[in-house]
């Protein structure tokens, strides 16, 4: 069965990981994400941007982590004891790249039923409209959906940081 799209009763249901930035929850497809990891510690990168917060060893790959509050303008996550790092794969391409996101806490799996999902608006998010992917209506409460590869956007970032894409992973430039 598909991890993005499911069916019960007739009805197609899509799943989305739900996270705290601060107080703010948000979704990513549950598509887009590899997998979960405990916080640890990341290697600075030199004279990169403060959204850029290092790299990580993800079983033998180097993984750049991005911290996704100043990605969106805010302050810079502080470690606490529910802060963890989405592992999400972005479509960079023709290829499949792994990416971190710093979040301050993986709330939960939300199955999303289609009449659920309403456009993005084109004001008052606190963030970027283009990097909405919809907003989910969940028991009364709006919950905005990220378009991972907007927020994540490779080609910006590659042109905002000097990184070079090499075999899936992103790498620092060679000078």
């Amino acid at each position: 069965m598909d991890k993005k799209n499911t069916e019960e009763n007739g009805v197609a249901t899509k799943q989305f990981l739900t996270f705290y930035i601060g107080e703010e929850l948000f979704a990513i497809a549950v598509g887009d994400i590899r997998e979960v990891i405990e916080y640890g510690r990341l290697t600075d990168v030199p004279m990169m941007p403060a959204f850029l917060r290092g790299v990580t060893n993800l079983r033998g790959s180097v993984i750049p982590v991005l911290d996704l509050s100043v990605r969106f303008g805010r302050a810079v996550t502080q470690e606490k004891k529910r802060t963890c790092i989405v592992i999400v794969e972005v479509q960079h391409e023709a290829q499949l790249l792994v990416i971190g996101v710093i979040v301050d806490a993986v709330n939960s799996v939300v199955a999303v039923e289609d009449n659920q999902i309403e456009d993005r608006p084109s004001f008052g998010a606190n963030i970027r409209s283009d990097f909405i992917q919809a907003m989910l209506n969940i028991k009364d409460r709006f919950i905005i959906a990220l378009d991972v590869e907007k927020v994540l956007s490779v080609d910006e970032i590659v042109d905002l940081v000097g990184l070079s894409v090499n075999d899936g992973r992103m790498m620092a430039a060679k000078e």
